[in-house]
């Protein structure tokens, strides 16, 4: 089992939010965290790597900065896999996931514009074969997803 090293924690810890948007972010992290800027861009790299942290950016209060839609599909079982790979090889996905569901994979698509959007979907339904439902959001709400993490 993997086990992040202190730095790695003090990075999932401290910088869920307040991200440093600085010309050179990792160098002042670094020196708010007393090591250097190489040590937090490689202790990111192994984070990354092991699949605790999927990406480091920016978040945008939706459509404030391009356009996007959460999208779902109907995808046979037996295609869920293959179909999912498909669409998170998209570069305007920003990920996807199975549920419980008749729409069974869902997925949020980011494009330039609303024009971007809709041909981003129009190429995943021709390229599956499959349907894609839009779903644009209509009123959106602000949601911190961050929290302490417990380490043992």
């Amino acid at each position: 089992m993997y086990r992040p090293s202190s730095l790695e924690r003090r990075l999932l810890d401290e910088f869920q939010g307040g991200f440093p948007l600085e010309e050179r972010p990792f160098r002042v992290i670094a020196e708010r965290l007393g090591t250097t800027e190489a040590e937090v861009i490689e202790a990111l790299r192994g984070l990354q790597e092991h699949g605790v942290v999927s990406r480091v950016g920016p978040v945008f209060r939706p459509n404030r900065v391009g356009a996007s839609t959460l999208a779902a599909m109907r995808v046979p079982p037996e295609r869920l896999a293959e179909v999912a790979e498909r669409v998170s090889a998209r570069p305007e996905v920003n990920h996807n996931y199975e549920r419980d569901h008749e729409f069974n994979l869902w997925f949020v698509v980011t494009a330039a514009d609303r024009q971007g959007v809709r041909a981003v979907l129009d190429e995943i339904a021709a390229a599956t074969g499959l349907e894609v439902m839009d779903l644009p959001m209509v009123e959106d709400y602000f949601i911190n997803l961050g929290f302490p993490l417990r380490w043992t």
